[in-house]
């Protein structure tokens, strides 16, 4: 589009403001556009979340330890529910005590002001009979209006403060005027201020009816200051038989008083009863709470292994019969627990000592069977076959026998660990060179990827070893004749190995079970390697011993992978994994379903870029489980994370998807 210059330019996000012209509410505003995720929202959402944030952020301890400590909850809702009790007791009391005192104020005041309209009327009467036509011929209004200022003033001097009395024209429109003007002016007791102080409503009630009306008012006095009042007003006529209205103003200053005093009672009393129950309510609930507290902590240090911890019991009540029971169930448990460990014990010594003393017959034997073997030339086919079979078993017997005194190692706690500085890439082809002659039988081959870098760690190489060897030796095995992968990585303070075949897989569940002793998926199978089946058990405790992961994952038809993790230097922690559980050519990373075909009829592409996920939080262990084999298989298409958090809480999320037959 043609202009006169180019057009200037629009920015979506926040404006600049070099010049600093943008106050600190338009920045707030325009700050406030971008929501927590990032997406488009109004300028007041944000603001005020903001807002919450920063009133949540010091009530979070509050929160917190109001649902940790029940005696707080308890105390504070007692409190609660006492103050409300109070509150609508004084408000009760309070109406019921100023009802009272307004209707006996109310019967007091039109006594007293009907007594007045009654001497008022008898005056006038009185007056106008004692005075002649002739007297009151040019002096009548004078002497009505002296007249009725000594009536007020006579009205008024009986109350003593206690009431004020107040004469007005009967026409509420026509004020009183002043004397020297030939009419009549408002009077009032006092520095009452009369026009102000009775309402126009009741002034008109007065012109239109002869009896008396009551109606609450405000005296205003001449100083300003104003105070509530009743105002009771009857229309009279005065010694020149003119009307007039004639009003008693009772002032609410006592009431008031006596009424501020009972606040001031159930105030202070209510007070008092709200501390109290909150007092009886803490020391009733910590009778309860504190057992249960000390069962709780005596809970913890059983199952931290302090067996011999009981609670203290006294009385015999609920609570006392609660600690007795809770006593024998500690006691019983410790029993238990005390027979198991002497039974493992025992166990373990059993395995120990049976492997001891087979070893002297097997050596025996296995001499026996050398010399059987050697000249097995000499014999028939049948015993030539026989004694090949004997020299085999026996091999497999010697390794069932190294395989059980290392699992005793493990069990009484006995194994060390000789770590020291190795190049995992020597271990490797150590491992793959024994195993070469194993896989050109089966029609396969053993790939190394990753070995172009040092890939150094403080570990005992016999172990490692014995476990890579183990894995490898297993994947050739069940790799169905296929190529087996061994992909080494080192990252974040952690080396790993991780070994691929593309055999049977394993079937959902499996690659838990994978690492239990003398486990087989397919009891049928045979083992071609004469494996003990107690490979993977002393493979996991090696890793274990090292503060590693040993891991497994697999799919039906499609292969596993079995991934070993160790820290770089012993004793370290580890937080992730260099290589993913889960390959970049499985079948879920390909968009590939079950069947092996396209999800939804659309081929994707194999390769998933590596992905950082956040590492375990310095609290978490784990190394806790590990081992566990639980993949990281997640349910639903799409590209996941790729750096796996070892035998952390994601990857034992989701374990449906592993299987096929397998045996280790």
């Amino acid at each position: 589009m043609a202009g006169n210059g180019p057009a200037p330019e629009r920015y979506e996000g926040r404006p600049v403001d070099p010049a600093g012209k943008i106050s600190l509410f338009n920045r707030l505003r325009q700050g406030g556009y971008l929501l927590q995720d990032g997406a488009p929202g109004g300028p007041v959402h944000p603001v005020l979340r903001l807002l919450v944030r920063w009133v949540r952020r010091p009530l979070l301890p509050a929160v917190r330890l109001w649902r940790r400590n029940i005696q707080l909850r308890v105390v504070a809702t007692t409190l609660l529910m006492s103050l409300g009790v109070v509150l609508v007791l004084g408000v009760v009391v309070i109406g019921q005590v100023r009802n009272g005192l307004q209707e006996a104020k109310q019967r007091a005041a039109e006594s007293q002001a009907i007594g007045g309209f009654k001497v008022a009327q008898e005056k006038a009467a009185n007056a106008a009979r004692g005075q002649s036509p002739a007297q009151l011929g040019g002096r009548g209004p004078q002497n009505s209006s002296e007249w009725l200022s000594d009536l007020v003033e006579q009205l008024a001097s009986g109350g003593q403060g206690v009431y004020s009395v107040v004469a007005l024209s009967s026409d509420s429109n026509q004020p009183f005027l002043d004397d020297s003007m030939g009419t009549r002016a408002p009077r009032a007791s006092g520095d009452v201020r009369p026009e102000e102080s009775v309402p126009k409503k009741l002034r008109q009630a007065v012109d239109l009816e002869a009896q008396s009306h009551t109606q609450p008012t405000r005296i205003k006095r001449g100083n300003g200051s104003e105070e509530p009042a009743l105002a009771i007003g009857k229309q009279l006529n005065d010694i020149e038989g003119h009307p007039y209205q004639l009003y008693y103003l009772f002032p609410y200053t006592q009431e008031e008083k006596s009424l501020s005093l009972v606040k001031g009672t159930l105030a202070t009393a209510g007070v008092f009863v709200v501390a109290l129950l909150g007092a009886i309510a803490w020391l009733v609930v910590r009778q309860v709470v504190t057992p249960v507290r000390m069962a709780a902590g005596i809970s913890e240090r059983l199952a931290a292994g302090l067996l011999q911890e009981r609670m203290k019991v006294t009385g015999e009540d609920d609570i006392a019969r609660l600690g007795e029971s809770f006593n024998k169930m500690a006691q019983n448990l410790q029993v238990k627990i005390q027979q198991l460990e002497e039974l493992s014990r025992m166990q373990r010594r059993f395995v120990s000592d049976v492997s001891h003393e087979l070893r002297t017959p097997l050596t025996t034997v296995r001499m026996a069977a050398d010399v059987i073997h050697e000249a097995r030339e000499d014999f028939d086919p049948a015993t030539a076959r026989s004694a090949e079979l004997l020299r085999g078993q026996l091999d497999r017997f010697e390794s069932l026998l190294a395989d059980l005194l290392e699992i005793s190692r493990f069990d009484a706690g006995a194994a060390a660990l000789e770590a020291d500085p190795v190049d995992l890439r020597d271990i490797v082809h150590r491992v793959i060179e024994g195993a070469e002659p194993l896989a050109e039988r089966k029609g396969g081959r053993i790939l190394v990827r990753g070995a172009e870098q040092p890939v150094v760690a403080e570990v005992d190489a016999r172990r490692i070893e014995r476990v890579l060897r183990n894995l490898v030796v297993n994947a050739v095995e069940h790799g169905e004749g296929r190529d087996v992968v061994v992909r080494l990585a080192v990252a974040d303070g952690a080396v790993a190995v991780a070994v691929r075949d593309y055999g049977v897989g394993l079937k959902p569940g499996e690659a838990t079970r994978v690492f239990n002793r003398f486990w087989r998926a397919d009891p049928a199978r045979a083992r071609t390697t004469g494996g003990t089946g107690l490979g993977l058990s002393i493979a996991i405790e090696d890793a274990r011993l090292h503060g590693g992961w040993l891991q497994a994952w697999g799919e039906p038809g499609g292969g596993s992978q079995f991934r070993l993790t160790l820290p770089r230097t012993a004793g370290d922690s580890l937080r992730r994994s260099p290589i993913p559980l889960e390959p970049e050519d499985s079948r879920r990373n390909r968009g590939l379903g079950e069947s092996g075909l396209p999800r939804g009829g659309h081929q994707r592409v194999a390769a998933v870029p590596q992905q950082a996920r956040p590492a375990l939080p310095p609290s978490a262990d784990p190394a806790a489980l590990p081992g566990s084999g639980a993949r990281v298989v997640a349910r639903g298409a799409g590209v996941r994370d790729e750096a796996v958090l070892g035998a952390g809480p994601r990857e034992e999320r989701s374990t449906d998807r592993e299987g096929g037959p397998r045996g280790r």
